[in-house]
């Protein structure tokens, strides 16, 4: 456990910059609801500028950060020597359980449609929804980029995703000298990126003002109905993955008591919905699982530290649930094929985002650019994001120490 004290100190200072971008951001939402509520229409006049200000620089910082969080998550991933297979089960039960966790969503957010006949009064009205006007035979094969840099340069999420899985792919592929060159290039260029990405972040508060403004000046106050709606179902979906698809887990696959992973796992879950942080929480979860589930430490050493890049079940659910939400508000109702698509999407914008800053709102703004829905909707659901952004990590986490028990049995360690 000595190897994180050194960071403790950083981590300290990452969380009071959260707390206070929190707090920004909360500020900006009610100041929001008081100036459209006195001011009216008028307030457009500024609301307008500074909602595009936000959106603009949030889609500037979309596909770099795409590329290098997947190059470099899939680099880390395949460059363990002697850890070929526990590198690839481990992959394999996050993305397994990120699915899950989406079709739960997916599920409950198609029975209860939160966001039909919402009345939020957003203003950009788009006539189709882009790729989802394709067949999924179709999408498919257009995963697959004719030229990558028209791709990016024509803000095609889901072809840039498959090439930068491929390119990190085989970048492990490469020799070590040559492998180790690349990877820190791209570590680097996405260190660079998170910075960037956070500058763009704390401009958040200002769009939300923006956004929300614009709405109560427009619609009154029946747009948080819908919202309390939204929130409702994804706590559902959170609930049913912590509750009940997570423990089955654990119990049939990992041969261990559910119930006595829980009381192990108490402090590490209580402080990831403390502090919203995965990072935080690593020394007590690999305390948990080693001493209390019997997971052994190579397992803990290796699948904490991968989850805490790649594995976002919660955040995954979330991003589901309030992408078709926001489709339902602008009137699309969407075929099981199409919502496949954002399934899909979401599945592989999760991976290397975990560490991103917010990677709630990023994420959610990867989806929503990737199926041709504006992203106006994103300082709405900033309003809840917050104690959303509680629950999630605590599915994080607890899906985290879930695989550990379970890669440890399949590993054979005992």
């Amino acid at each position: 456990m000595l190897l994180f004290l050194p960071y403790f100190h950083v981590i300290e200072h990452m969380l009071a910059r959260k707390h206070m971008l929190t707090h920004l951001i909360f500020a900006g939402f009610f100041l929001g609801i008081l100036f459209g509520w006195l001011v009216g229409e008028p307030i457009l006049v500024i609301a307008e500028p500074m909602k595009e200000l936000f959106l603009r620089l949030l889609k500037m910082a979309i596909l770099p950060l795409v590329i290098t969080s997947i190059i470099s998550a899939v680099i880390q991933v395949g460059s363990g020597k002697g850890l070929g297979l526990i590198s690839l089960r481990t992959f394999i039960y996050y993305i397994t359980t990120s699915v899950l966790a989406i079709l739960t969503g997916q599920v409950l957010v198609n029975i209860f449609r939160p966001g039909k006949n919402a009345v939020i009064g957003l203003t950009e009205q788009p006539e189709g929804i882009g790729v989802v006007d394709q067949g999924f035979g179709e999408l498919l094969l257009n995963l697959i980029p004719e030229n990558p840099f028209a791709a990016m340069a024509n803000g095609d999420v889901l072809p840039v995703i498959f090439f930068s899985l491929l390119f990190g792919f085989f970048v492990t592929r490469l020799k070590s000298d040559q492998a180790s060159l690349m990877g820190n290039f791209f570590k680097a260029a996405f260190e660079a990126m998170m910075k960037l990405t956070s500058f763009v972040i704390w401009t958040a508060p200002i769009g939300v003002f923006g956004i929300i403004a614009g709405i109560v000046a427009q619609t009154g106050f029946e747009a948080f109905v819908s919202l309390g709606k939204f929130f409702l179902v994804v706590m559902a979906g959170l609930s049913i993955h912590f509750f009940i698809t997570l423990p089955l887990l654990l119990k049939y696959m990992g041969k261990l008591s559910p119930v006595k992973h829980y009381r192990g796992m108490l402090s590490a879950l209580m402080t990831a919905f403390s502090t919203c942080s995965t990072i935080v929480t690593l020394p007590l979860t690999m305390k948990a699982v080693t001493e209390v589930s019997g997971a052994s430490k190579k397992a803990a050493g290796f699948v904490l530290p991968i989850g805490a890049t790649i594995n976002m079940d919660g955040t995954a659910l979330y991003e589901c649930v309030a992408t078709i939400f926001i489709a339902q508000v602008y009137g699309f109702d969407l075929s099981l094929a199409q919502q496949g698509i954002i399934v899909l999407t979401a599945v592989l914008a999760s991976i290397g985002a975990a560490s991103i800053p917010m990677s709630g709102l990023v994420m959610l703004s990867i989806i929503l650019n990737a199926v041709g829905l504006p992203l106006e909707g994103v300082g709405m659901i900033l309003a809840v994001d917050r104690i959303l952004d509680m629950f999630r990590t605590t599915v994080n986490v607890f899906s985290d120490s879930v695989g550990t028990v379970i890669i440890s049995r399949l590993e054979g360690d005992e």
